[in-house]
């Protein structure tokens, strides 16, 4: 899967395990490592699981059209399909089996 970042600062920071560690921490930076290897060995959104640890979930509300995957509680790393238009299922939902790329928005606690 193709991964892009928000902005430039996010890209940086995710371009080296040190600089991920000095934002974020040691176990922080060990757990988005695990996270982007997913992520850049799945073919599509679907094959990214839906269980722990990684547990994707699609967002509502003020994130609606996100997901989200878990990190260090209470964090997630919350990404949107780069597509557009983003690929509709029939009922109006995104097609997880046709998302192909992702831009990663933010790291946050959103609770």
């Amino acid at each position: 899967m193709e991964i892009a970042f928000r902005n430039r600062k996010l890209a940086r920071v995710f371009s080296s395990r040190d600089t991920l560690a000095r934002e974020y921490g040691a176990r922080m930076e060990r757990t988005i490592t695990m996270r982007l290897a997913v992520f850049r060995n799945a073919r599509t959104l679907a094959t990214v699981p839906t269980t722990s640890p990684e547990r994707r979930h699609l967002l509502s509300g003020g994130r609606r059209g996100q997901y989200a995957v878990d990190l260090v509680h209470p964090y997630r790393l919350v990404f949107e399909p780069t597509h557009d238009p983003v690929p509709r299922t029939t009922d109006g939902g995104i097609d997880v089996d046709r998302v192909t790329a992702i831009t990663i928005m933010e790291v946050v606690d959103y609770h």
